[in-house]
């Protein structure tokens, strides 16, 4: 089964989800955003799959410097075009396990996904 993981290096969780593959010996490929991109496409399938609101990081400073008017006016289709312009936004990891999506990182979560 082939293992997709999404987001960018520098994060924690990343780094703590890339740890946890590893340590069970679970081949898996890491799409960077920064360096292989993000396109509109991409974005409509983690949120189709996901759900815009789960998709959409909260948390982030990316975020938190948005206009409370961009915020307010946050929806599906609006969403996208933001989360693809900034991806730091988009939550992180997303994990394509088969044609399967994941998102965020709890060791008990994908000791689930891969039993």
């Amino acid at each position: 089964m082939t293992t997709t993981m999404f987001g960018i290096p520098n994060c924690d969780t990343i780094k703590k989800a890339k740890k946890w593959l590893q340590a069970e010996n679970i081949e898996f490929d890491f799409h960077d955003y920064r360096k292989q991109g993000i396109d509109e496409d991409l974005v409509k399938t983690f949120c189709s799959e996901l759900g815009w609101e789960l998709v959409l990081n909260k948390r982030g400073t990316t975020y938190r410097q948005l206009s409370q008017e961009q915020k307010d006016s946050l929806n599906e289709s609006t969403v996208i075009d933001l989360l693809v312009e900034h991806p730091a936004m988009i939550k992180r990891p997303i994990l394509k396990v088969g044609e399967q999506f994941h998102i965020g990182f709890k060791a008990d979560q994908y000791s689930t996904i891969y039993s």
